[in-house]
């Protein structure tokens, strides 16, 4: 490569990095089986795609400080940060938080997100689920950390009327983020710019699955690639960077035609294509 051509690919790419403005990471729940299988060749192999970051998911929340450090040289030894850790709700109970969060600390991750809530029953439940958000808020806000909570389709459906995100929002801390998984959110039958606006400042990390309508099952639908789907990613991610105070940008996808590096590697570069 010579020098001009050289000099033009520099250029383009930090236009198309410009343009997107927020570090792009990967949930790792997206290359799950290669995970499972090398975690090592799994997360060099991310790095080399130009991700910036990752967002770790279940399994982490079992490992020993030791396996959190080798873990986080890893990712950084990959050219990437930790950005976040998926965390089951069974470890924001008494007997675990203290311990996971030292993990969290290890491996330098910026929130702690409660993956999902497990069996919740009526309203009542759901501020449960916001009154152990706003301990695990307290004790991470001390390390200049946080937590926040990733949805589901549903979270977006109404329990007499109010749904469970509502609730949420309502009672927990204005410091606990509310991720926003876009494909699910659209599955529900909400409007993601919609709920995004009217939670300013909480949508500080942003799950990129895109859901299409009309397929056979409705599951089916999050088997297209980022770009693919009914979400109109531009204006989400504006809203996210104007209004969300959206801090990183994720893209996550439970499987596709391609193999599972290849999903996403895909994704990442539709993405930048869409935001370019």
């Amino acid at each position: 490569m010579d020098r001009r051509t050289f000099l033009a690919a520099t250029a383009a790419a930090s236009l198309a990095q410009g343009a997107i403005k927020k570090p792009i990471g990967l949930e790792l729940y997206s290359v799950r089986k290669e995970f499972a299988k090398d975690m090592v060749a799994t997360i060099k192999a991310v790095g080399k795609m130009g991700y910036d970051g990752v967002e770790l998911y279940g399994p982490y929340a079992e490992w020993t400080p030791d396996q959190a450090k080798e873990a986080k040289k890893l990712i950084t030894d990959s050219g990437m940060k930790c950005f976040s850790a998926h965390t089951g709700a069974k470890y924001f109970t008494p007997e675990h938080l203290d311990r996971v969060i030292e993990l969290n600390v290890i491996l330098e991750s910026r929130f702690m997100i409660m993956s999902s809530a497990g069996k919740v029953e009526g309203l009542d439940g759901w501020k449960g689920v916001a009154a152990k958000l706003n301990t695990a808020s307290e004790k991470l806000a001390k390390l200049n950390k946080g937590t926040g909570f990733h949805n589901h389709a549903l979270e977006f459906r109404p329990i007499d009327g109010t749904k469970p995100i509502e609730v949420l929002a309502k009672e927990t801390s204005k410091d606990v983020v509310l991720q926003l998984d876009v494909g699910t959110c659209i599955e529900a039958g909400t409007d993601p710019i919609d709920w995004i606006k009217a939670n300013p400042g909480r949508i500080k990390s942003l799950h990129m699955k895109d859901w299409k309508r009309g397929l056979e099952k409705p599951h089916d639908g999050y088997r297209v690639l980022l770009g693919e789907g009914a979400a109109d990613w531009k204006a989400i991610v504006n809203a996210c960077i104007k209004t969300g105070g959206v801090e990183h940008l994720l893209v996550e996808q439970e499987g596709s035609q391609y193999s599972e590096l290849e999903t996403v590697e895909k994704c990442l570069a539709n993405f930048k294509k869409i935001m370019a």
